[in-house]
């Protein structure tokens, strides 16, 4: 059975051109004429790579600071102890601790948007690497979330950096703001988280490493980008 679309996304449909590959510039543009639902809709950038996910010398994953932020209150939980705990709550993090919070992990409490621990507290922190692996939660040092700097780790996870990961299927996405954000901050955003995933390209990869690449808002279209923009990479 069909699956029945709202008008308000019909709408957004009948502004995406069929068979077309958008510039950049001009998906955003688009993305931002769609009919605004009753919230403020996360604009997402996601890439379907030519790599292979089962092998671990192909796999792409890393980070990228936003130069405008997410738009989103990102929820910080940081595993470590003494000087390091005590940094990390001055910078904001919503839950700081490290064997009472490990606790509460194991007891199913993943109510927070990103996960640091300090090299030190990585022993105990891999210890339910099972609760916080599938949730992609898991901290790791590629992504600067296992360091002894957790006050610079907490801001910067604050001020609007993402991680990123494929996934099974060769697909990496990526937050890039709101719907609400300036089109010219969206553009800034997509162009850097675009940068990061091309710079993060498996030296093993062969063959066109871009698949496809689409813009889109939550409960939207996607907007397909011109891959072949990114196929030189």
């Amino acid at each position: 059975m069909a699956k029945h679309r709202s008008k308000r996304y019909q709408k957004a449909v009948t502004l995406v051109e069929t068979g077309k590959s958008y510039g950049l510039e001009e998906a955003v543009s688009t993305v931002k004429k769609f009919p605004a639902p009753k919230f403020d809709p996360t604009v997402t950038v996601s890439f379907h790579l030519g790599v292979d996910p089962r092998k671990s010398d192909q796999m792409v994953r890393g980070s990228v600071s936003l130069p405008h932020g997410t738009g989103k209150n990102v929820r910080v939980a940081v595993f470590a102890a003494g000087a390091a705990a005590d940094a990390a709550k001055a910078a904001g993090a919503e839950f700081v601790g490290f064997e009472d919070l490990i606790k509460q992990v194991q007891g199913g409490f993943t109510d927070f948007d990103v996960a640091i621990a300090t090299p030190e507290a990585m022993t105990e922190v891999r210890k339910i690497a099972r609760v916080l692996g599938p949730r992609g939660l898991m901290p790791n040092p590629k992504t600067g979330t296992v360091t002894d700097d957790t006050a610079k780790a907490v801001n910067e996870v604050k001020a609007g950096r993402i991680d990123y990961k494929l996934d099974k299927n060769g697909n990496v996405a990526g937050a890039i703001g709101k719907a609400s954000f300036e089109a010219g901050a969206l553009l800034e955003n997509a162009q850097a988280f675009i940068d990061s995933v091309l710079r993060a390209k498996p030296a093993s990869a062969k063959g066109n490493y871009v698949r496809s690449v689409t813009v889109a808002a939550t409960m939207c279209p996607g907007v397909p980008l011109d891959s072949s923009l990114y196929t030189k990479n």
